[in-house]
């Protein structure tokens, strides 16, 4: 049997009280109108490319407006970059204008922060390169198809690598800058590019399919 002195270790006579142990708050101020511009900005560009290229896919308007599906790509491939730009701006100043956590203020979390960064940006730059300009930027929509489903780096390694990669790049933001807003949009981006995917992997796959049945009937 334990002496009575350390029978009481862990309870009346505990040298911890678990009550008095305080966790930094994960503040987000939610009134924060950059926030809200930072989230409609996410939202919105998925949602912007993947209607107009639909709707240029039925119409070929864009195509017949500038002359050529390759002008008419290039030219919703600008816009989506402007966006893209400027939803990087609105992400940056929602994460000025939130507080910082102190539990992310660790050397390590910001050594992870640049790796994520790191890593988001070679997915990405790589799925460029895998790709090609309209391949990146839905030059299926403007009939402009590639001749065979692209297998190697990073594609070999997962589906969307573009979009997971952009992903990381918010993360690593977010943590590179301590914010858990950042956090929170990073989340919100991911779950847009889920949406996206959703959407436009079963279009792609129809327009490749009714492209080979051409094919097969020819």
């Amino acid at each position: 049997m334990l002496p009575r002195e350390l029978r009481g270790c862990c309870n009346e006579n505990s040298l911890l009280d678990f009550s008095k142990i305080e966790i930094p708050a994960m503040d987000v101020i939610w009134s924060d109108l950059n926030l809200w511009i930072a989230a409609a900005n996410i939202a919105f560009n998925p949602l912007f490319w993947n209607m107009v290229a639909r709707w240029e896919f039925r119409t070929k308007k864009l195509s017949q407006t500038f002359g050529s599906p390759k002008v008419a790509c290039s030219v919703l491939a600008v816009t989506i970059i402007v966006l893209g730009v400027i939803r990087d701006y609105r992400f940056n100043e929602a994460l000025n204008s939130q507080p910082r956590w102190k539990m992310l203020h660790q050397n390590w979390i910001l050594l992870l922060g640049y790796l994520y960064i790191t890593v988001g940006s070679v997915l990405v730059l790589c799925s460029f390169f895998a790709l090609g300009f309209f391949g990146t930027f839905l030059g299926d929509y403007f009939g402009m198809l590639m001749d065979e489903k692209v297998t190697g780096f990073p594609f070999n390694l997962m589906d969307n690598p573009m979009y997971w990669g952009s992903t990381l790049n918010f993360l690593g933001t977010a943590l590179v800058k301590a914010s858990p807003a950042g956090i929170l949009l990073t989340c919100f981006v991911a779950v847009c590019y889920k949406i996206a995917i959703f959407f436009e992997w079963p279009f792609t796959e129809k327009i490749y399919q009714e492209r080979d049945e051409g094919k097969k009937v020819i």
